[in-house]
């Protein structure tokens, strides 16, 4: 069994055009690295020296990593990860 991570669509390019992967249990900044081996590019989108980017959100089995361990956040086989680039904007005043 393995993590099952879900892959917003502007990323999919890189994840040759899958939505869901699977990658190794561990902590959550080892998972992205490994996922980065198979999918290049993967890494420098998501995170930055060893941490989750702050524009990235990032969800273990439903609930935000930032209110958990952050990049060092375990994950186990069977969890699900999601990963939600902030979406910023809107109409000006």
């Amino acid at each position: 069994m393995a993590v099952t991570v879900r892959i917003p669509t502007p990323l999919q390019r890189l994840t040759e055009g899958k939505e869901v992967v699977e990658g190794p249990a561990g902590t959550m900044i080892n998972l992205v690295k490994e996922l980065d081996a198979k999918y290049p590019g993967l890494a420098e989108r998501i995170s930055e020296e060893d941490k989750i980017r702050r524009f990235v959100n990032v969800y273990l089995n439903n609930e935000d990593i930032r209110f958990l361990n952050g990049a060092e956040t375990e994950v186990k086989d069977g969890d699900e990860v999601s990963i939600v680039p902030a979406i910023a904007g809107g109409v000006g005043c």
